[in-house]
């Protein structure tokens, strides 16, 4: 087994703040993983991190982290839409990497950082990990055991609500806790559905397996938001219904909008000839599977969190609980070579549902999906 994974964390914004450098500081991880190196370009930002969370070195410039951060690894939790740019420098640079929701926005893009990895022997954990969760794969095998009789079509996605202008990290008078959430926003790479019906493409995905095809409507809904006092303009589309195909007549109808949930939610919601599956319950009963909380019925409750397997001890009171547990996919890969089913060749193919959607959405024309995984 190897030794410590050095780990350099890319970007100090919400989800490094709140989850990935306070899970990567605690004890128990000593000889599992090194908090190396975090970089951010706003000034001060990475050195306030650095201090907070131990973390060996803070850089302004991410290539000078690449340069001189002793890393074997990065975490990138900057802006979606940097994210395709700064993997492939990171491989280029001899670096594993594990990408936060999204992992790029294009098919080509993943393709490429797939075929560099392979080129170079690296390894690509790619968020979000959901069939790691085990009542995802005890919904896969209700359905193939014909729990609800013949499946019909699935909802599932999500809402932005007013959930990133509320978050903890803003509006505060440091330069950890003001941190500016515009980039949801705007392009390349804000939107709900990059964002966060990206969990749900991957869950659904997961369950029922490849999709083949994708029609969709999209558009701006909220012109203008306003975080902090500040407006923010929108740019990148926030109103998204996207109609997949699962082949065999089966549908998917995915939401990535700008209010209101929709049933399923990232899990999905199962509608079948004999009954449904929606989140933890089975035509309205809790349906049980390995290790199950009988307390909760929300699949993304606490309890149900630390099902995922590094989830214990301190972690299960710290935030994002999932990205943690995918950055730990990636260690457990490089230290003594156990492959991840958080793949990169899953994240292509949510790509490629998601990116055909837009397409589909601005041409009015359905789009074939070009990935499996």
């Amino acid at each position: 087994m190897a030794d410590s994974v050095r780990m350099g964390v890319v970007g100090a914004g919400s989800i490094s703040v709140r989850g990935i450098l306070p899970h990567l500081a605690q004890p128990d991880l000593v000889g599992r993983v090194t908090l190396a190196a975090v970089c951010d370009p706003v000034p001060g930002r990475a050195e306030a991190a650095a201090e907070k969370f131990g973390v060996g070195q803070g850089f302004t410039e991410y290539e000078e982290l690449l340069a001189r951060g002793d890393v074997d690894a990065v975490t990138i939790a900057s802006p979606i839409g940097l994210h395709y740019e700064q993997g492939k420098l990171a491989l280029r640079a001899g670096k594993h990497v594990h990408f936060n929701k999204t992992m790029t926005l294009t098919v080509a893009e993943a393709t490429e950082l797939i075929e560099l990895a392979a080129a170079n022997d690296l390894r690509i954990v790619a968020s979000p990990g959901e069939m790691l969760r085990p009542h995802h794969i005890r919904t896969r095998e209700l359905i193939a055991e014909g729990a609800i009789g013949t499946l019909s079509w699935v909802s599932c996605g999500a809402s932005f609500g007013t959930y990133h202008e509320n978050e903890s990290v803003r509006g505060g008078n440091d330069v950890l806790s003001n941190i500016d959430p515009s980039w949801y926003f705007r392009k390349p790479g804000g939107g709900p559905m990059y964002d966060m019906t990206v969990y749900a493409l991957h869950t659904v995905t997961g369950i029922l397996g490849t999709a083949k095809r994708v029609t969709a409507m999209s558009g701006v809904r909220i012109p203008v938001r306003t975080s902090a006092g500040v407006d923010v303009q929108t740019d990148a589309d926030d109103n998204t219904v996207v109609l997949i195909d699962f082949g065999d007549n089966v549908y998917c109808v995915a939401t990535g909008t700008a209010a209101g949930p929709i049933r399923g939610g990232f899990g999905g919601a199962y509608y079948g000839t004999e009954g449904t599956i929606d989140g933890l319950l089975l035509n309205g009963e809790p349906f049980d599977f390995p290790n199950r909380n009988p307390a909760e019925l929300a699949p993304r409750g606490p309890g149900n969190q630390a099902l995922l397997p590094h989830v214990v001890g301190a972690h299960r009171d710290i935030e994002e609980q999932h990205v943690y547990e995918d950055v730990m996919q990636l260690v457990d890969w490089v230290r003594d070579g156990t492959p991840s089913i958080v793949t990169a060749e899953h994240a292509r193919h949510v790509i490629d549902i998601i990116e055909s959607a837009y397409r589909a959405a601005a041409t009015g024309q359905t789009q074939d999906l070009t990935t499996s995984f």
